[in-house]
């Protein structure tokens, strides 16, 4: 007899997690895939919705006879709706601080590295920062680093290192 999606879960178990993604990886990669036009992308948001599910499995409430599939759609839901804001705010960041315009141009890797090229003027708006704040932009902004990784390389936690970007880009907007 196959286990349920229900029983998977309540396993807690690695190999028993390996056969529920089995069973729904491929639709909600298809789902990703409908939503956004881009393979890479679906990728990333299908493996950050099974991360988020395997976090979560405790709170799993069997309320589809067995079935997780509601459950991991309303958890891929989610990951497709932080990513979206998540972009956005990246992207307003990016264009306040002008990285998009230079970007945006083709990459010639015999000229300068992205770091060196990112905006005319900004390693001189990044150097009026203090410390902190200056190393958390450059993690987040040029080097496009997730929040966690900030945070690691700033030996400080994830809320920390949100608020030293901020408050960063907030002192920067002030000085364009």
């Amino acid at each position: 007899m196959t286990p349920s999606d229900a029983a998977l879960l309540a396993a807690a178990d690695p190999d028993a997690f390996r056969e529920l993604y089995a069973r729904h990886a491929e639709r909600v990669f298809g789902y990703f895939v409908r939503r956004s036009g881009d393979h890479d992308a679906a990728f990333d948001l299908t493996a950050e919705t099974f991360a988020q599910a395997w976090i979560m499995r405790r709170r799993f409430r069997d309320e589809a006879a067995g079935s997780a599939a509601p459950w991991l759609f309303g958890i891929a839901r989610n990951v497709l709706l932080m990513s979206v804001r998540r972009g956005r705010l990246e992207r307003a960041a990016m264009e306040r601080l002008g990285v998009a315009e230079r970007l945006d141009g083709p990459y010639e890797p015999a000229t300068a590295s992205p770091q060196e090229r990112w905006a005319d003027g900004a390693d001189e708006l990044l150097d009026a920062l203090p410390a902190s704040q200056r190393e958390a932009v450059r993690l987040r902004v040029v080097e496009q680093l997730e929040y966690e990784e900030v945070a690691l390389a700033l030996g400080t936690s994830r809320e920390a290192a949100r608020v030293r970007v901020h408050r960063g880009l907030a002192a920067l907007r002030g000085k364009r």
